[in-house]
């Protein structure tokens, strides 16, 4: 067909939920594992909320032999009876027809967290198939689905007791749509499902994994709701003071809860939710929270002398150094924006927010002035601080182009000023770095070298860490300035790739190097400008010939081939990059062509944070426990 035969028969309709399968990341984000484990959360939602409503304290997930999830909740079960609208019973509706749902104003729910009624269908059309249950009026209801098409209409399949009432949907996610995994980690879903358990008090959520060979159960259920949720964030910590600030209260129809406490670190962990939904970007309960609690301090400060009438104010960031904050409202008609809920936009949660925390934390204040005394000196510290670490950072900021001179010594720079074009390897020691210069491209890779580990920034603030000469190459190469300064528009380099050697100090170095850039750059993980280079573990060589393999699997694949054809080989284990010479080192991990490189990415923001504070921070009993719980995982230990 000619390209230009654009007619109306190229005008594609998509019918039912077709449109869903046809472009899944739409609805979903992607069809990763992320996009695999989001069908559990969008079920799981819907029990939530049920919760929410008062209807169910109960929530069964299990992770089936078949990779398929079970999901059971003992709410009042979806509507069986038939949806004058469409004439078909309303549990065929909510889980084969877009938008379709009880939270739209109806009356079914006061609050939720699924609003646009995509999401039990949206499951549906990504599932091999999908088997739902409901036990309602003293019946049991069934219907099955295949790729979101009815296979018969709903029937009744037993009877039940007449008070018991709730809704089971099994489901196999999709093969065809899944094509990167359709197998579900259980430590994803653990973190996701205590998260949820937290923001709803009182709820029983619990996770089940009948996999065989890692059969395994958690039960989530925390009556403190999210003050167990700061307690649980701070574990890897030493907190300032015992208790847990908390906050409640409803004004204007927002319901508003609001628990926090300060550590002795220097990081801000503050996490908001909207209907139980993470609000990843924050949004109008973000700011009235941070309002209030600038205002609040300011305003205690100075009447109770802490800090002079003459003295500068208190910033947001000062007094929020070393703050684990959870915001939960719980709104009727929230404005989110995008289906994907990143951001609360309605500005009634922000006077809300602001108006319950600034008037029950000045009150809590007035009642503890010890716990008062603590927060205020910190945040004095931490504005000394502060204002330390711009000193320090100006001498980091990026130079203009006469000014070049100033780029770290032992950079070995490119020669093209487009950053797109551009990529530069942070590299382990100078024996790899001087290896890895005589490699690369010299016109699009850069080479910066850096001599021994770098300063773990999780257990020193950033003045300490800008004392550092290996972080103050790293940030003057980079051209994005720190912290307020960072503009994300000056970085010099597309890609920024640590290259460090396959052991167990190359690990140690490279997640220094990570969490460096966690804390103090993270918007160039959020942009995708962060690479780990992966070069080989193992040289294979028989004669002339010369094979490469990056994992135990390909090794094996590898060697069994040779052994099929009677070749006998020599194995080479490369410990370090310096073991390669320069050609090899640009076949195997620098050029463009042949090389792999893996993007560094945050999928879950919480999960990451904790993962930080446990392996990087002071506290080493969170540390030995998660050693204990994760060491059966362990790989290629270098030993």
């Amino acid at each position: 067909m000619s390209e230009n035969n654009y007619g109306g028969d190229q005008i594609q309709i998509l019918k039912g939920l077709e449109a869903v399968r046809k472009r899944p990341g739409m609805y979903i984000g992607s069809t990763s594992s992320r996009g695999l484990h989001h069908l559990v959360y969008e079920i799981v939602d819907n029990a939530v909320d049920e919760a929410l409503a008062g209807y169910c304290n109960t929530i069964e997930v299990t992770i089936n032999q078949d990779n398929s999830i079970t999901v059971i909740d003992n709410g009042r079960g979806v509507p069986v009876d038939v949806n004058h609208e469409t004439g078909k019973p309303a549990v065929e509706v909510v889980y084969t027809m877009l938008h379709a749902g009880g939270k739209f104003g109806g009356g079914g729910y006061k609050v939720s967290g699924g609003l646009h009624g995509v999401g039990a269908s949206v499951v549906n059309a990504l599932s091999e198939w999908m088997e739902v249950y409901v036990k309602r009026d003293g019946h049991i209801y069934n219907q099955r689905y295949e790729r979101g098409n009815v296979c018969y209409p709903l029937k009744i399949v037993g009877d039940c007791p007449l008070e018991e009432t709730g809704t089971k949907v099994t489901f196999l996610p999709d093969k065809e749509i899944f094509q990167e995994t359709t197998v579900y980690e259980y430590n994803i879903l653990k973190s996701r499902l205590r998260e949820m358990a937290f923001l709803t008090k009182g709820i029983k959520i619990v996770l089940k994994d009948a996999r065989e060979g890692i059969e395994q159960e958690r039960v989530f259920h925390y009556e403190g709701g999210i003050k167990e949720f700061v307690e649980y964030l701070n574990k890897s910590k030493d907190a300032l003071y015992d208790k847990i600030i908390y906050c409640e209260g409803l004004k204007d129809g927002v319901q508003v809860e609001v628990a926090f406490q300060h550590n002795d670190g220097y990081n801000e962990v503050v996490d908001s939710f909207v209907n139980n939904i993470k609000t990843p970007e924050g949004g109008t309960h973000l700011t009235g929270f941070k309002n209030a609690l600038t205002k609040t301090f300011n305003d205690y400060a100075k009447k109770n002398k802490l800090i002079k009438d003459s003295e500068q104010s208190l910033s947001g960031d000062d007094i929020r150094e070393g703050l684990t904050a959870i915001v939960s409202v719980k709104i009727e008609d929230p404005q989110f924006e995008g289906q994907t809920k990143q951001k609360l936009g309605n500005t009634v949660a922000r006077s809300a927010v602001d108006s319950i925390v600034s008037e029950q934390l000045e009150i809590f204040l007035e009642q503890n002035p010890a716990v008062a005394k603590v927060i205020c000196e910190k945040s004095i510290l931490a504005q000394r601080a502060r204002e330390a670490a711009r000193k320090a950072r100006d001498l980091t900021r990026r130079k203009t182009a006469l000014e070049n001179t100033s780029l770290p010594g032992k950079l070995a720079d490119c020669s093209d000023r487009d950053p797109k074009n551009c990529e530069i390897y942070i590299v382990e020691g100078d024996s790899a770095g001087g290896s890895a210069k005589t490699a690369r491209s010299r016109a699009t890779q850069a080479i910066l070298p850096l001599r021994g580990k770098i300063l773990n920034v999780e257990k020193a603030g950033l003045h300490k860490a800008l004392e550092n000469n290996e972080v103050r190459a790293m940030i003057t190469a980079f051209g994005t300035g720190i912290g307020d300064n960072f503009n994300i528009e000056k970085l010099r380099y597309g890609k920024i790739i640590l290259m460090t050697d396959a052991d167990v100090d190359g690990a140690h170095i490279r997640t220094l190097l990570l969490t460096f850039i966690y804390r103090y750059m993270i918007e160039l993980i959020y942009n995708g400008n962060v690479f780990i280079a992966q070069p080989p573990l193992y040289k294979i060589s028989y004669g002339k010939q010369i094979k490469y393999a990056y994992s135990d699997r390909e090794l094996k694949e590898i060697t069994e081939a040779f052994e099929g054809e009677d070749k006998k080989y020599t194995l080479q284990r490369y410990k370090g990059l310096g073991e390669m010479n320069a050609s090899q080192l640009w076949e195997t991990t620098m050029n463009p062509e042949t090389r792999t490189l893996i993007r560094v990415t945050i999928e879950d923001l919480a999960r990451a944070e904790r993962r930080v504070n446990v392996l990087m921070g002071d506290k080493v009993e969170p540390r030995r426990e998660f050693i204990e719980e994760n060491a059966k995982y362990v790989q290629n230990l270098d030993i």
